[in-house]
């Protein structure tokens, strides 16, 4: 994705006003410390022309404010509809309001590659430090270290948007995969439970994973000195599902977070000199966040604090890994409610975000120089941000949820990938037009209960464009992303979608200036807390 840097001139004529002003200081307080009693003639002449130049520059940024809120006032503004929802009139299509969204891109959605490229690296250091490190401590947990005792594989996978490069506003979050080695005599058989009749909606991703029973000897009980052998292994990591052995996602997590912990406390001095960092344990639902902070010795450009989220992974085959799922009680309803003797702890997730970076990759190469299908995902992720402005906390919870980065990043890919468009119509003069196709989607979705399936699971899945997917992915049920979610839940979610579309030339003039301009008050810490970057 290429950048381009602009001169922003509502800093530059602030910064040279202060500059001159700062020189009159400076000239007055040289000539009164240099004990001259008189002044030579030509003083006051000098003194005049500096400060005639200060005035001047002073006036030249007064005129560029006057003139941005003369445009900012006479923009033609849309008109007010009511009845049936629908996307009309076109905000795009009104003369001067494509340079408010390219304003609101550069001032408030668009990152700095170079910010970007120097937190990903400062992340790479210290978290392969900490993984390293768990590599060679001997786990102490419910199992002694040995051949049936769990361990940190040694490398790290980075993944989500900050990775995927439409990742928005500021790189202070990251989600980083910490593959973990199964014992030698232990296989798994993962199992989609997108067939259960009985299951709700919220569960149909969710995967189960048996332990692999070897076959039983000639004459001899079914892996019964298998059994016996992995006993330490299965009384510590697994639970019993209808009968069998099943790899526990809580358990897991649990011994995770411990190990975690142990080699940091043994890295943590060695450290002491790049940054500080503290970890925040999510009890046995979410995993651990490992927080960055700069050290006050650190005089590098990027001095930002950073949450990176440490997720453990148990890895199936090509890339797909099982990670602890993501289930929001407000959609879900409680766990206890599983059907058919199903454990909870036994449900894990899917993670495919190698299958996802592979086809956003093969999507690049064959773009054409200069295609927007970054930028309007990063200004959909920047549209749900405005839409969550004046909602109470429970009300943006929900909203997040329903409109989460993942679902957004699913819509774009439907429409690019189906509604067979050239690759020319990608290009940045119709971005307003792509995301409106977007938004139009996304509405379908909502109020007329149209599947938005997961991009990868599934034989329909996107990331089949590129090549075959893995066995344990083309076997699994399709899952519809906002299968979850009531229709009120829905409908509230599409009215909101539609008016914030609406009112997008009021949100821009409002919201699309540079940063160091008074803004309006939002909930604390509301856009973080509700809109996971990257969860499906």
């Amino acid at each position: 994705m290429s950048v381009h840097y602009t001169l922003n001139l509502r800093v530059f004529w602030p910064l040279v006003t202060g500059l001159c002003t700062a020189l009159v200081c400076l000239y007055h307080i040289l000539r009164g410390s240099g004990g001259a009693p008189t002044e030579p003639p030509d003083g006051a002449d000098c003194d005049f022309s500096v400060l005639k130049a200060a005035v001047l520059l002073l006036l030249g940024y007064v005129l560029l404010r006057c003139r941005h809120a003369v445009r900012q006032r006479f923009l033609p503004r849309p008109p007010r509809l009511a009845g049936h929802p629908a996307l009309s009139p076109r905000p795009f299509r009104e003369p001067g309001l494509g340079i408010l969204l390219e304003s609101f891109y550069e001032h408030e959605v668009r990152l700095s590659p170079h910010v970007l490229g120097h937190s990903k690296a400062h992340v790479s250091r210290i978290v392969g430090v900490l993984v390293r490190a768990g590599r060679a401590r001997t786990s102490p947990g419910p199992i002694p270290g040995g051949a049936l005792a769990l361990a940190f594989r040694g490398d790290f996978i980075q993944v989500g948007s900050a990775y995927e490069q439409h990742k928005i506003r500021r790189p202070d979050g990251f989600d980083v995969l910490v593959p973990l080695r199964l014992p030698p005599l232990v296989a798994l058989e993962p199992r989609s439970l997108g067939a259960e009749p009985a299951l709700a909606p919220a569960f149909r991703g969710c995967f189960l994973c048996a332990l692999k029973i070897p076959p039983a000897p000639s004459g001899g009980p079914a892996g019964g000195n298998w059994l016996r052998d992995c006993k330490p292994f299965t009384d510590g990591f697994c639970v019993d599902v209808r009968g069998r052995r099943h790899l526990s996602a809580t358990l897991v997590l649990r011994w995770f977070q411990s190990h975690l912990q142990r080699s940091l406390a043994a890295v943590r001095y060695s450290l002491e000199e790049r940054c500080r960092v503290s970890l925040t344990l999510g009890g046995l639902e979410q995993p651990p966040t490992l927080h960055i902070l700069p050290c006050r010795t650190d005089y590098g450009c990027c001095r930002l604090s950073m949450a990176v989220r440490l997720i453990p992974a148990v890895h199936l085959s090509d890339g797909v890994f099982l990670v602890a799922p993501a289930l929001p009680p407000s959609s879900t309803g409680p766990l206890s409610e599983l059907p058919g003797g199903l454990h909870p702890e036994a449900l894990w997730g899917v993670n495919t975000a190698r299958q996802e970076q592979k086809l956003l990759s093969w999507l690049q190469e064959r773009a054409p120089s200069g295609a927007c299908y970054l930028k309007c995902l990063q200004l959909l992720k920047a549209l749900r941000d405005l839409g969550a402005r004046g909602l109470d906390p429970t009300a943006a919870t929900q909203w997040g949820r329903i409109l989460s980065s993942y679902v957004l990043k699913s819509a774009l890919l439907a429409v690019l990938l189906g509604q067979g468009l050239p690759a020319h119509a990608w290009d940045e003069v119709h971005l307003g037009e792509r995301l409106e196709e977007v938004v139009r989607f996304l509405r379908d979705c909502l109020l007329q209960r149209r599947t938005l399936f997961h991009c990868v699971l599934g034989p329909g899945g996107a990331a089949a464009e590129v090549g075959p997917l893995p066995k344990v992915l083309r076997e699994a049920n399709p899952v519809d992303l906002l299968a979850p979610f009531d229709q009120r839940a829905r409908e509230l979610a599409a009215v909101r979608l539609l008016s914030t579309w609406r009112r997008l030339p009021q949100l821009l003039r409002a919201y699309g200036g540079p940063r160091y301009l008074a803004r309006c008050p939002s909930p604390r810490n509301q856009r973080t807390q509700a809109f996971p970057e990257d969860e499906p």
